[in-house]
């Protein structure tokens, strides 16, 4: 007499027949997947920026891990590990992923040195205090932007002038200038012209001609001063 089939038996069988590929009610109401960054991120490294470039390339197509790992020919823990920056993927994976996703892979590359080029915040009053002509009697700057690369292409600064009897030599450097001024009032000179300046006011000049602070009539003042150094 044949013997019954165990509970055990009946679930090793159920185990091994094919995942039904209908989506269940609860993979249905499920949340779909969403990617966040914090608002303050810093640079990604290469792996980061893949993992992520490449998840968020699949979730805007409407694809599961294993629809990827279909086209693709590339395993589902693969896949997984890659989007978690898990691994450093060979170019002929990483490749197969940017076909079944339609993603050109030299966009993926391209993004990624454009993300390089960031953005230094600078918060009120953190400015990098250097020292200029001038510092010593009461004439402050604050360097805005330091974080430019090899090459210096401006300088924009936050002075400030608080001795109304303080007496200014000539600047005279390489480039063109121009301030703006904040608070306070003051005559500014360029070569042989005066300008008198209150808050609002501006002036753009050639930084190779000699200027400066001529008098400084309502102190404390406050000027932004970007000086922008042509090609050599």
């Amino acid at each position: 007499m044949p013997r019954k089939p165990s509970a055990s038996s009946e679930s090793s069988a159920q185990d091994i027949s094919p995942p039904d590929t209908q989506p269940t009610a609860a993979e249905q109401s499920a949340p779909k997947e969403t990617i966040t960054a914090a608002a303050d991120e810093t640079r990604l490294g290469l792996e980061q920026h893949i993992a992520r470039a490449l998840k968020q390339q699949r979730v805007s197509q409407g694809y599961k891990i294993s629809d990827v790992s279909r086209i693709a020919g590339v395993s589902q823990g693969m896949i997984s590990k890659v989007e978690n920056a898990q691994v450093s993927t060979s170019l002929d994976t990483l490749n197969k992923l940017c076909n079944a996703l339609s993603l050109p892979i030299s966009k993926l590359f391209s993004d990624y040195d454009v993300n390089g080029r960031g953005a230094q915040l600078t918060k009120a009053g953190q400015g990098m205090q250097v020292v200029r002509t001038g510092t010593e009697v009461g004439h402050a700057y604050q360097l805005l932007s330091y974080k430019q690369g090899p090459k210096k292409l401006y300088e924009p600064f936050l002075i400030t002038m608080d001795d109304a009897s303080e007496v200014f030599p000539n600047f005279c450097h390489a480039g063109h200038e121009f301030i703006y001024l904040l608070s306070g009032h003051l005559t500014y000179r360029h070569g042989d012209k005066f300008y008198d300046m209150g808050p609002g006011d501006s002036l753009a000049f050639d930084a190779g001609v000699p200027h400066g602070p001529e008098k400084l009539n309502d102190v404390p003042i406050q000027l932004l001063s970007i000086i922008h150094y042509d090609d050599e």
